[in-house]
């Protein structure tokens, strides 16, 4: 029989790059979902047998029962996490159907997480945070640390050009990701940070070269402490032009709370934000560049292993990551019931198979 998978939230940019991915790499027939259908998809054009629309909206959960019901594999793209519970990841551990999202906030994964057990004795494999970063730059750093005797600390960079080619969900993540002081895993202990803080100078590959980065709430900075029991780990964001840096630390520093705090001005700032970009993405493009450093110990001495990866649309990547997954799953390669990270779920040697198959290139170097 023909897979079923369903993306909810497939209308938007990385639900439908998600969705490009798997109709070029499986079978399978492809429900997208949205409120309402407000313009012709591409894909749906390009492969009307294997893509349709459904109109739905989240808060009706009879229908979102009956459209999980009739599906293989759900994947969870309606953003921003924030304001998402488990609702989707529960009924599908109900219907014992498998489940993949590409969920970016610390809260929403936390919660997800506290359904293993459930999620095991229903059989059902339910992996979060599967898009780029969290995402490959997960399995990224799970190759480094398997190059290692002994991992200690792991510092993950990342830099987007402009709007990343993903839409104003994003704009509105980044912002919310503003709001609050964050508990980073520093010298074996929590600590407590302040977004888009402590400014480093990053040597990523070409084009972006030396790009600053900046403290950035990410969900790696818990699952990995967990995966890898190291001391530290670190998760830094940054924009290019660098200008977008200075204004998104302005508004963390500058701005009044009660301005990120208030969703009319969140809203504001996000639209303001992606006004501006579609301006800038002529000039900088759309690219995502990820650089993983992990150091520890190798044969007794000190070693340092790095992996770096550069596309040039960051949507697409988000839409490789989630798509590698979603194959493997409908392939019966990944089976592994329960609620996982990216790291935790994904062997390297799966992880290395699927980004060749996709033409996405990861640099490795040790030193």
């Amino acid at each position: 029989m023909t897979n079923q998978v369903l993306i909810l939230g497939g209308q938007g940019r990385i639900g439908s790059s998600v969705a490009q991915d798997i109709a070029a790499y499986t079978q399978a027939q492809i429900t997208v979902t949205g409120r309402q259908q407000t313009r012709k998809n591409t894909l749906e054009q390009q492969n009307s047998s294997s893509v349709t629309f459904l109109s739905l909206d989240l808060a009706d959960v009879e229908g979102l029962k009956k459209a999980i019901a009739a599906a293989n594999l759900v994947i969870h793209c309606a953003g921003p996490f924030l304001y998402r519970d488990s609702k989707v990841l529960q009924i599908c551990i109900e219907q014992g159907v498998n489940y993949l999202d590409v969920s970016d906030n610390r809260a929403f994964t936390q919660e997800a997480l506290t359904y293993q057990d459930q999620a095991a004795a229903a059989g059902v494999t339910a992996i979060v945070n599967s898009g780029i970063f969290p995402g490959i730059s997960n399995s990224m750093v799970r190759h480094d640390v398997e190059q290692l005797d002994q991992a200690e600390r792991i510092h993950l960079s990342y830099v987007v050009a402009g709007s990343g080619g993903a839409g104003v969900t994003v704009m509105r993540t980044t912002f919310l990701g503003l709001q609050e002081p964050f508990e980073a895993w520093i010298d074996n202990q929590w600590q407590m940070v302040k977004p888009y803080s402590d400014r480093e100078k990053i040597s990523f590959p070409a084009p972006y070269g030396n790009a600053g980065v900046y403290w950035f709430d990410m969900p790696e900075a818990f699952t990995l402490v967990d995966s890898f029991k190291v001391n530290t780990v670190m998760t830094k964001f940054g924009s290019v032009p660098d200008f977008y840096n200075h204004l998104t630390w302005i508004a963390a520093h500058i701005f009044p709370s009660s301005w990120l705090k208030n969703p009319g001005g969140i809203e504001f700032l996000s639209h303001v934000s992606h006004i501006m970009t579609d301006v800038s993405d002529r000039f900088s493009g759309i690219g995502v560049a990820i650089r993983s450093e992990v150091q520890g110990h190798k044969d007794g001495e000190s070693a340092t292993v790095c992996s770096t990866l550069v596309h040039q649309n960051t949507a697409v990547a988000a839409g490789a990551g989630t798509g590698s997954l979603a194959q493997l799953i409908l392939d019966g390669k990944l089976n592994q019931p329960g609620v996982w990270p990216v790291e935790q779920a994904l062997s390297t040697e799966l992880f290395e198979e699927t980004m060749h198959s996709r033409g996405i290139e990861i640099n490795f170097e040790s030193f």
